[in-house]
């Protein structure tokens, strides 16, 4: 009997993994809108194939948010061992962003993104040197240095929306993105300044990102998130 039981619940599970599993979609003037504060809403990016230990990263996405005056979760990337892999985010209040790798932070300040409006932001670690970098809006900012030698472990969870305190969960509204995002890619490598320069100003690249693609995406979201065509930012102009 337990048996029979044991293979029902096997056969539901199955049913339930692939109705739910993240179908690969062409995000091409989509963005994901997330209208509230929550410590449920968010969504889920899978690599194309599992991700092997990092040794450099870059992660670029637009952002169309206003000031709230508290820390909001950009990019949030986890693993087994380190809830902040590699975390991208923004303290409005205290004029300032960070970057995270395996729980360690590097602060920039005064990169002047500006409220409800798009923001371009390219993030960038390497391990050999140990310098990281934020860009937005085409500003650089200064080099900082953390995690000299370190790698980050396999087996991600990322997430957009909120920020992962712990593997694949332990969300806190506070923290919780509220906004729009969109075209987010991630590259297993450290873009050169020319490559920035055309992700910046909307030029395409020649190779998206080979960890996260926004023109070939795998996901899926849970809680009050909204796929829908990208607003834009120039009406005005449009309308002139």
């Amino acid at each position: 009997m337990k048996t029979k039981v044991a293979s029902k619940v096997l056969i539901l599970l199955l049913v339930y993994v692939t109705k739910s599993s993240a179908e690969r979609k062409d995000l091409t003037g989509k963005m994901f809108t997330f209208p509230a504060e929550s410590n449920t809403a968010h969504v889920v990016l899978v690599p194309p194939t599992q991700i092997r230990t990092l040794t450099a990263v870059t992660v670029c996405l637009r952002f169309f948010s206003d000031k709230n005056g508290r820390e909001q979760s950009l990019f949030s990337f986890a693993t087994p061992s380190h809830a902040d892999g590699f975390y991208l985010m923004k303290y409005t209040k205290y004029r300032y962003y960070g970057i995270y790798v395996n729980d360690n932070i590097v602060t920039f300040y005064d990169m002047g993104d500006i409220p409800n409006q798009w923001n371009s932001i390219c993030g960038t670690w390497d391990s050999k040197t140990g310098l990281a970098q934020l860009w937005v809006n085409g500003k650089p900012s200064a080099r900082k240095g953390m995690n000299r030698g370190g790698t980050i472990l396999q087996e991600a969870s990322i997430v957009l929306g909120q920020d992962q305190d712990s593997y694949g969960g332990g969300f806190s509204s506070g923290k919780s993105f509220v906004g729009m995002l969109t075209d987010v890619h991630m590259w297993d490598s450290v873009l050169s300044y020319s490559e920035l320069a055309l992700y910046m100003n909307r030029i395409p690249l020649t190779h998206n990102g080979n960890v996260i693609n926004w023109e070939s995406l795998d996901f899926t979201y849970e809680g009050y998130v909204i796929v829908e065509d990208q607003v834009r930012d120039d009406l005005k102009k449009v309308c002139l």
